[in-house]
């Protein structure tokens, strides 16, 4: 099943540097009513009725990430952390902090790499390893992964059994390190549906969450985590939408 944003610039941008044309999962603005009761967390928020975002996390945790995790409670908003397997085990605190909150704990593979680059055996036991760090201390395995820099072939497709999830709004706080140009772009190119790209390592982009988050709320958007926003729709292998 193909689903795509309307009104949505599908864009894939490059985390780090590296542009990859990708396959993506997008979500529907308005999927149908049996797909869009999300959980108690969200307190029952209906996307097809009212605005939401996924504000998503990338290439943590990191010594900033807590601070993420303040501005988002005090804005009651709920996000996804597609975190690196080799950083849980220092930031355990961090990692059970999230979820305990309610946020989603998502896959971003071991140690950063280009799963295009690997075989399938290779991918899996990659994945297999992180979703045991995010285990042992959440308590639950991850539903969804990000590949880095948003690079798949088609092997990295066949062996990845989770929901793959890239994103239309890339804020590209990884080039501009600079906290206002990471919060016009977010606010100038979210809509409703919308996932939107971070990264929780720089400084900069943390400094912008608060001024996102009170724009966003301002503009009437409510703040879920990309599985509440997806809901039925996501599945290992499909809703696949080319983009470059």
């Amino acid at each position: 099943m193909n689903v795509t944003l309307p009104k949505h610039k599908i864009a894939l941008g490059a985390t780090g540097g590296l542009a990859v044309a990708a396959s993506v999962l997008l979500f529907p603005a308005a999927p149908a009513a049996a797909d869009t009761t999300l959980s108690a967390e969200a307190k029952n928020l209906d996307c097809a009725q009212v605005e939401c975002v996924a504000l998503t996390f990338d290439d943590g945790p990191g010594p900033y990430t807590d601070e993420v995790l303040d501005a988002l409670d005090d804005h009651d908003a709920k996000a996804t952390f597609y975190v690196l397997g080799s950083k849980v085990g220092d930031f355990t605190d961090t990692v059970e902090r999230m979820a305990d909150a309610g946020h989603e704990v998502g896959n971003h593979t071991w140690d950063h790499d280009d799963l295009a680059t690997l075989s399938g055996d290779a991918i899996r036991d990659d994945l297999a390893r992180t979703d045991k760090a995010i285990e042992d201390v959440t308590g639950e395995t991850p539903t969804t992964m990000r590949p880095p820099y948003g690079s798949l072939n088609d092997t990295a497709r066949e062996a990845i059994d989770k929901p793959i999830v890239l994103w239309d709004v890339d804020t590209l706080d990884w080039q501009s390190r600079d906290s206002d140009a990471v919060t016009d772009v977010t606010l100038q190119e979210t809509d409703k549906g919308s996932v939107v790209l971070f990264h929780d390592i720089h400084e900069s982009t943390v400094d912008a969450v608060p001024d996102i988050l009170d724009g966003l709320a301002e503009d009437g958007y409510h703040f879920v985590t990309v599985s509440e926003l997806a809901g039925e729709d996501m599945e290992p292998g499909t809703a696949i939408t080319d983009a470059r």
